[in-house]
């Protein structure tokens, strides 16, 4: 399944008023480190703290205080690395970049420009209709995340939340290979997935966990084909950048908007200056923040507070022999090994405390089954009561696989275990005790339904006469068998039976 070659998805293309352009996206991704303490001091991570509680001296910016490297940090920045089949650089390097922000106390931030910790890396990203795209990593650096300015307590005056500066940050700077707004965002979603099964960011986006700032630019077709060629960017148009997306949903409508308004400005005979913007979700539209700069707008050089990052490969290679089974794989296994339809696979795999759970329910036993059970029944019903998570499921996997047994074996019908499956669900019992104690099992002596068979046509001879006329009626008969068994005859042996005796 790995191996399989994908069709590429055809390029988003916008009819301007003048001609057809295409999108050309790139994303860079800020995902929050998932430790307990920040990246250069031992302050907490915790998110929800009392304003300014989690703040240690030198997330402060006080004088004389030294950052100390976090290598929790570093080694789930490598293991990201390593889940995105990327380069591990075992040499890295740390940079100031110099700008004032009240929530930045440092008046820098300490990034990665020009040593990051992880060179280039892919990701592989199916859009659910037999195509998939490539996307190329070009690097993953190391960096603090910045505090937080609020402004609606007081119409006065701003505050500020230090709370998360300091945080470790990994971000992920993609190439321009994604071409459509749902590409980008079943791209992060693709990204928050691998890095949830690795166990180094939580995905978080309402908490600003990941976010997102992402590059658009148009071409006219045939140009981006001619980038790639030559890897000359004077193919495709200018890009801006759109700052702090945290939504699957809004990264589609910003990309879209954000991709008119520059073909409205081409096609008029202007320009599309390079810039950041933010969008604005009530007006559905991008606005002008702050001219792009560039890395010498910054001053970027060494941080002299700090060696360089100097790791061993032996070490690595321990954190790569710790790694868990990733998406794809998980993916390709359960089709493989349950015989599972890739859209089932797909679903199971997108959330690793899922597919924990199914692979528990299907553990010896049908796998196909088992999906149906996980994917129809169980997940609607937590979705019906509050969209409640697999950990807080009312019923375990070992219980559900119960019912998964019993239906296999005969013991009870599909009709019967919804039931079963009902009270276990509401009452927190054993699916074989309920089947025993509330005499739920299903009839399988063919004696008893082939009487009731007969008892049903003997009552109804009209409807008989109909049956031979319409053999599709039938099921009529079906029907009245199992409402006079109370469900419980086997539905396989009744419709074999009322075939036989109607024939």
């Amino acid at each position: 399944m790995l191996d399989l070659d994908y069709a590429a998805p055809a390029p988003k293309v916008i009819a301007g008023a003048k001609h057809d352009w295409e999108l050309v996206i790139g994303l860079e991704v800020h995902a929050q480190v998932a430790t307990r303490a920040k990246l250069f001091s031992g302050a907490s991570t915790l998110f929800g703290a009392e304003p300014n509680s989690n703040v240690a001296f030198v997330d402060a910016g006080m004088p004389g205080m030294l950052p100390v490297i976090n290598e929790g940090c570093v080694a789930q920045a490598v293991r990201t690395g390593l889940g995105l089949k990327a380069q591990i650089n075992l040499f890295s390097a740390f940079d100031r970049k110099n700008y004032f922000y009240p929530d930045l106390p440092q008046g820098y931030q300490i990034s990665q420009l020009y040593h990051p910790i992880v060179g280039e890396g892919e990701v592989l990203v199916e859009l659910g209709d037999g195509t998939a795209r490539r996307v190329r990593i070009e690097r993953i650096h190391l960096e603090q995340d910045a505090g937080k300015s609020i402004h609606d307590m007081d119409p006065n005056m701003s505050f500020v939340d230090l709370n998360r500066t300091g945080v470790a940050l990994m971000e992920i700077v993609s190439r321009p290979d994604i071409r459509g707004p749902e590409e980008a965002a079943a791209y992060v979603a693709k990204l928050r997935q691998i890095m949830r099964y690795l166990g180094t960011c939580d995905g978080n986006m309402q908490n600003g966990n990941l976010r997102a700032d992402v590059n658009v630019s148009v071409c006219r077709p045939g140009d981006y084909e001619r980038y790639q060629e030559t890897q000359d960017f004077a193919h495709l148009g200018t890009r801006c950048e759109i700052k702090n997306m945290n939504s699957m949903r809004f990264i589609q409508m910003a990309i879209e908007v954000e991709a008119r308004r520059q073909i409205a400005l081409i096609e008029d005979g202007k320009q599309v200056v390079q810039e950041t913007r933010l969008y604005d979700v009530d007006r559905n539209e991008t606005r002008s923040m702050r001219s792009k700069e560039e890395a010498h707008d910054y001053r970027y050089f060494p941080d002299p507070d700090l060696l360089p990052l100097e790791i061993e490969q032996a070490w690595v290679d321990d954190i790569a022999a710790s790694l868990p089974e990733l998406p794809d794989a998980k993916k390709a296994r359960f089709i493989s090994d349950f015989g599972l339809s890739d859209y089932d696979a797909s679903v199971l795999t997108a959330d690793v405390a899922n597919a924990a759970y199914f692979e528990e329910v299907a553990q010896g036993r049908d796998g196909k089954l088992a999906a149906n059970w996980v994917i129809n029944e169980l997940f609607g019903r937590l979705k019906k009561d509050g969209d409640k998570a697999i950990a807080d499921s009312p019923i375990s996997a070992a219980r559900l696989g119960q019912i998964v047994a019993l239906i296999k074996s005969d013991v009870i019908s599909g009709k019967i275990a919804k039931d079963v499956f009902d009270i276990a669900y509401t009452q927190d019992r054993d699916p074989d005790e309920i089947v025993e104690t509330e005499g739920m099992k299903q009839v399988t002596d063919t004696s008893a339904i082939e009487a009731a068979v007969d008892q049903i046509i003997a009552d109804n001879p009209a409807q008989v006469e109909k049956a031979k006329q319409n053999p599709k009626l039938a099921g009529w008969f079906v029907g009245q068998v199992m409402k006079a068994t109370g469900g419980k005859a086997n539905p396989k042996a009744v419709n074999d039976i009322v075939a036989q005796k109607l024939a």
